[in-house]
């Protein structure tokens, strides 16, 4: 199969899967055990190595079990420790931080939900407009999971600076494609996935920055600083942390050559059928392209590339299964018929141009099989 799918998750590199198997068989005793030493060890090398991923501290991190519970964490968490009564976030974002906000707010706290323009991007401006004298956060995503467009997190940072209010960002779809540099940035939490840059599913990280205030979600042992608690996923962090050193060593390289397999595969399928690329055209992932194609429909021409073998999908992995437009496309002007035949495909580590050359061959017998 031509998977071009990244997006919803990468396969565990092999140096990930090698690093990580000593803790399913050797090394397989509680961290937090006094005689633990390697398994406790082995925890701290990975926070360093995925600290340095992020330009930050190793004590500036905790680790949780996925991308959402750290989106949680940042939201909840800063609400409850500081009393806040506003938060400030997009219409756009994933799931786990609409549904966060949906649910701060049915508890009393206010949300601006501020919109994108119709290239995906939001306008600091509109942000700096939002924020209140009783603001407590502002979440933007760095990259949006269906579109791969990049938002101006740097300017927002400033802002957000200026106005003393703290910035949060989910990470996950960018962690590992482009430089996430959480000082550069302006952040003050950020949220990442292992599953997302080909290390294992079920493993994730929350930058805290020093002095941040965060009341935990999960309580007990008081593991990860007491901000997290419960026995750690050894093996898992491990794997997370080789997984980011592995993206910091090669990520340039899979930048440029992402970006040039992404323009070409998006120019020759522009230039033979009548798909209209969705977003920024410069301000996207390397290898992201979402493309709508008028009058089809995005869920017959997925199962039809998947009966070609090809592994492409609809937008969030999340929602994949909902037959209505993409939110976020929507939420960027999209004309709903049109935002019907999204379809979202993603490249990463092992795609070919052999493997876009036979995806763009094969999109164009797709679009006679499919009936517009």
């Amino acid at each position: 199969m031509i998977y071009m799918d990244h997006a919803a998750t990468t396969y565990p590199h092999p140096d990930v899967i090698d690093a990580m198997q000593p803790y399913f068989d050797t090394y397989t005793h509680n961290p937090s055990a006094s005689y633990a030493t390697e398994e406790a060890a082995a925890v701290e090398e990975a926070r360093a190595l995925v600290a340095d991923f992020l330009g930050t501290e190793p004590g500036n991190l905790v680790f949780t079990a996925g991308g959402s519970e750290a989106d949680n964490l940042a939201l909840k968490g800063v609400v409850d420790a500081i009393d806040g009564e506003h938060v400030v976030t997009t219409t756009i974002e994933h799931s786990a931080v609409v549904e966060t906000c949906d649910w701060l707010e049915s508890r009393g706290i206010d949300v601006t939900r501020v919109r994108p323009g119709s290239d995906g991007r939001v306008d600091p401006a509109d942000i700096e407009n939002a924020i209140r004298p009783d603001t407590a956060l502002v979440s933007v995503m760095h990259a949006n999971n269906e579109t791969g467009v990049i938002q101006p997190l740097a300017e927002i940072g400033a802002i957000t600076d200026d106005h003393d209010v703290l910035l949060h960002s989910d990470t996950v779809q960018s962690a590992g494609k482009i430089p996430v540099d959480v000082a550069e940035l302006g952040l003050d939490l950020a949220s990442l996935s292992a599953h997302k840059f080909y290390g294992p599913n079920g493993v994730g990280a929350l930058y805290v920055r020093s002095g941040v205030d965060l009341e935990p979600l999960i309580h007990g042992g008081g593991q990860e600083h007491g901000l997290r608690s419960g026995t750690e996923n050894v093996a898992g962090l491990v794997g997370m942390g080789k997984a980011a050193d592995l993206a910091s060593a090669d990520m340039d390289e899979r930048h440029s050559r992402l970006s040039k397999l992404r323009d070409e595969f998006v120019a020759n399928v522009r230039e033979t059928t009548d798909a209209e690329l969705i977003g920024h055209p410069e301000h996207r992932l390397p290898g992201y392209a979402m493309l709508c194609f008028p009058g089809r429909s995005g869920a017959q021409l997925i199962a039809a590339l998947a009966d070609h073998d090809i592994a492409v999908s609809g937008g969030s992995a999340c929602h994949s299964g909902d037959p209505s437009p993409s939110r976020v496309l929507v939420e960027m002007d999209v004309d709903p018929d049109l935002a019907m035949g999204a379809v979202r495909f993603s490249m990463g580590r092992e795609t070919t141009d052999e493997d876009v050359a036979y995806v763009t061959e094969t999109l164009q017998d797709v679009l006679h099989e499919v009936p517009a």
